[in-house]
């Protein structure tokens, strides 16, 4: 079993809004993909945990529905919530690391 920091409520929202605002419109299975990537995890069926927490976001402007199944960064984001949210996701990612076992650690002598 993997080890991965769990995500839900503002910090999903928080690491799915900033991953579109740097890449563009995407797909729910690359959000998924990428937040496994980076050493993330959410309960239950990813696809749905991030449509809904996508749809909270679309619903206070900071992404757009692009299509089925695809959304996209809201074009101008107030530089103090940009600001906000970048700091919450580079702690989460800093966090996530933590989570994930090291392979730089020497052996331990037995």
């Amino acid at each position: 079993m993997t080890n991965r920091k769990p995500l839900r409520g503002i910090e999903l929202r928080y690491v799915l809004t900033h991953y579109l605002q740097h890449h563009g419109i995407c797909s729910i299975g690359e959000l998924a993909a990428e937040l496994d990537s980076r050493g993330f995890t959410v309960r239950g069926r990813p696809s749905k945990a991030i449509s809904d927490a996508l749809r909270w976001e679309g619903e206070h402007g900071r992404v757009f529905r692009r299509g089925r199944g695809r959304y996209g960064p809201a074009h101008l984001l107030p530089r103090s919530t940009e600001y906000r949210i970048h700091q919450r996701v580079m702690a989460l990612r800093a966090e996530a690391e933590g989570f994930a076992p090291s392979d730089s650690q020497p052996p331990s002598p037995t």
